[in-house]
């Protein structure tokens, strides 16, 4: 820079050298290529300039291609001879700093460099930086000031760059809260920024995380004893193994309360392999936990009360039906007698289509709840929908036959057409549907079932009746359980669940139900299920009942067999007994024998070693399930055939009942058809 500055100052001289005739002498020759050689060099350079101020002259001289590369001429430089005039073309943000920086060299001759911001001819800024040397005389004045300005603008655009990478990132952090640490290998040495500390309560000069030197050995005394290990394990197998370091711990924080952090980091390993430094983030997750303690809490109460609601329904299950077993169990006794009157006989049928009524309500809210709470099961299958409407047709024809309605069936399907559901289900949807259509229609009406293909490879089934329509105010409502529409002000008798409880069906097989309907011209209800792509080989016979579904008589009430055979009937209910004395009476063939508990019965089966055992569940003492299980212990009483009879009807209890060994489980009230099916099933050889 000396140099650079005693060649300036010939340059300097140089031009200011008057006119010399003997320029030529060797000498001054010498001189002159030197200067020459030096500006040649000087103007070479690119993105730099020199620069001169002659104190005495207040004169600036510049060399060098810096101004060209701005976009300025030599007659522009003709006016930046001054520094005065230099300052013009300076960002005005940085004249301040620089003329501060230039009266602390010339005052106090500090050594340094300044940036700023220089203007282009044609619009924008560079950044340059100036070095500048001064010559003083004896006084301590300056004489001349020397220097160099070097643009610096694609520094400060990196500088730039970095500084606002920084700043984004400074702003994620903040603004996620997460906190950073990091570990060098080199300086076995643990960082933690000040929001690791702040995530636990603690300023960065707390002196309770500052009396120890090694941080993490500070951190890891906070660690709830329960996850040292798990800490542990995870740093070792980080970094032995390296395995993703992601874990979740808890800490203690300065309040005394536990604090749930999530650290994640990575290992940056040498080119042999070597841990060389590990960095990464910790997350305050404590909010998180807490919300998920509150949902697994919440969770629990809805098993909870989905369990009570589940006890309280089986319990008003069997409540109800112990003495319905009463109710329609003697009423069918008395259907089989033909020495009533016809008064007797019209009574009796009152009292057992009550009964029925009554039967057919606890089913449907059972049935109910067990579809709302997602429990029912369907065993989707390949089904022919014009067999099923042909078989739900005739399960109805004796009801359409009593008002005299007619109905009628149009398939725009073939045979070839089959429906994706579940049997008895889809069963159930029909049959409530058309039920609804013959009770709501007019006397001597019509109902029409229309089977065709919808959009979407979809079959769609309507049920249209000529009743009565369901009036505008109350279309929003039909689908609501226990809601009749007002026909509970009629005769027609009905739950208002048949509804509620097919539309559900319907959507749980993938399906949808709605319906139209006008006032006084009638109702059409209507259901869509998947076509299915299987072919008719696939399909399950459609014309099977299930026993449950088969009307009282429906069944010839004849025993297979005709030696004779001992029952014997454990039941603490003396109704009950009677009930069983009084129909199994009515066959020569059977010995009946009553017990009134478990211990009875077991008394009785190894005396009497009977051929087949029908027992009550809920026994006094002893519980069926129980005496089930000595029974099967018992070399003498094992093979004794034992058949459920229990007001315990749900789903679940038939479930229990067959896996305990029962052979055939009946819920009351007491079917006699299907206890003489279970008895033949059993008994004949």
């Amino acid at each position: 820079f000396q140099e650079n500055n005693a060649v300036m100052g010939i340059l300097s001289f140089w031009r200011r050298r008057p006119h010399n005739p003997l320029a030529g002498h060797g000498k001054q020759r010498d001189l002159q290529q030197k200067v020459d050689r030096y500006e040649r060099i000087f103007r070479s350079g690119h993105g730099y300039t020199f620069v001169d101020w002659d104190a005495k002259t207040n004169r600036v001289y510049w060399d060098g291609l810096f101004w060209e590369e701005l976009g300025y001429s030599n007659r522009d430089l003709k006016h930046l001879s001054t520094p005065e005039s230099f300052l013009t073309l300076v960002h005005p943000e940085d004249i301040p700093p620089l003329r501060q920086f230039s009266d602390r060299h010339v005052k106090l001759n500090a050594a340094g460099t300044a940036a700023f911001r220089v203007q282009r001819k044609h619009g924008g800024y560079v950044w340059v930086e100036v070095r500048l040397q001064s010559k003083r005389n004896a006084a301590g004045h300056v004489i001349y000031t020397s220097g160099v300005l070097i643009d610096i603008s694609e520094q400060k655009n990196i500088e730039h760059a970095l500084m606002m990478s920084e700043a984004r990132h400074s702003r994620i952090l903040k603004a996620a809260s997460d906190g950073i640490w990091e570990w060098e290998a080199d300086r076995h040495s643990f960082h933690f920024s000040s929001r690791c500390w702040e995530q636990l309560g603690f300023d960065e000069g707390d002196d309770e995380i500052n009396q120890n030197s090694d941080r993490l050995e500070t951190w890891r005394a906070r660690l709830h004893p329960e996850d040292a290990s798990i800490f542990d394990k995870a740093i070792n197998e980080h970094f032995t193994k390296q395995q993703p370091l992601d874990i979740e711990y808890r800490m203690k924080a300065k309040n005394g309360e536990w604090r749930w952090i999530r650290a994640r980091g990575s290992m940056s390993y040498t080119s042999d392999g070597k841990p060389w430094r590990m960095s990464g983030t910790n997350m305050d997750i404590t909010e998180l936990k807490l919300a998920e303690e509150r949902v697994l809490k919440a969770k629990e109460d809805a098993e909870d009360a989905n369990r009570a609601k589940s006890q309280f329904l089986s319990n008003m299950s069997h409540e109800l039906r112990t003495p319905l077993n009463a109710i329609v169990g003697f009423a069918q006794l008395f259907e089989l007698d033909r020495n009533l009157s016809t008064i007797q006989q019209e009574n009796i049928r009152e009292i057992q289509k009550a009964g029925e009524h009554l039967l057919g309500l606890v089913n449907e809210v059972l049935d109910l709840s067990k579809i709302e709470s997602g429990g029912g099961r369907f065993n989707l299958e390949s089904i022919s929908p014009i067999h099923m409407v042909q078989d739900c047709l005739a399960l109805v024809q004796a009801d359409a036959d009593a008002r005299g309605i007619s109905l009628e069936v149009i398939f725009d399907v073939g045979e070839e057409t089959k429906v994706c559901a579940d049997e008895r289900r889809l069963k159930q949807v029909l049959i409530n549907l058309l039920s609804n259509a013959i009770k709501y229609n007019v006397e001597a009406g019509k109902v029409t079932v229309r089977v065709k293909l919808d959009e979407g490879a979809r079959v769609r089934f309507s049920v249209m009746d000529t009743g009565k329509g369901i009036p505008a105010e109350l279309r929003n409502e039909v689908f609501q359980p226990f809601n009749r529409l007002g026909a509970e002000k009629s005769t027609i008798e009905g739950t208002g669940v048949g509804l509620t409880i097919s539309k559900q069906l319907v959507e749980q097989m993938q399906g949808e139900m709605g319906f139209s309907s006008l006032d006084g011209r009638g109702s059409t209800f209507w259901f869509c299920l998947p076509q299915s792509s299987s072919k008719a080989g696939d399909e399950k016979s459609q014309n099977k009942e299930t026993d449950s579904e088969l009307p009282l008589g429906r069944k010839d009430l004849v025993l297979n067999f005709s030696e004779h055979k001992k029952v014997l009937y454990i039941e603490d209910s003396s109704a009950n007994q009677r009930l069983m004395q009084q129909f199994l009476g009515r066959y020569t063939q059977i010995a009946l024998t009553l017990a009134q508990d478990g211990f009875s019965g077991l008394y009785e089966a190894r005396t009497l070693c009977p051929d087949m055992i029908i027992m009550d569940i809920n026994l006094p003492g002893m519980s069926g399930y129980e005496t089930l299980d000595i029974l099967r212990r018992e070399p003498l009483t094992r093979d004794i055939p034992v058949i459920a009879l229990s007001a315990n009807a749900m789903e679940q209890d038939i479930k229990e009942g067959a896996a305990a060994g029962f052979l055939h489980y009946l819920t009351k009230p007491l079917r006699v058809d299907l206890l003489v099916a279970a008895m033949n099933d059993v008994l004949s050889d």
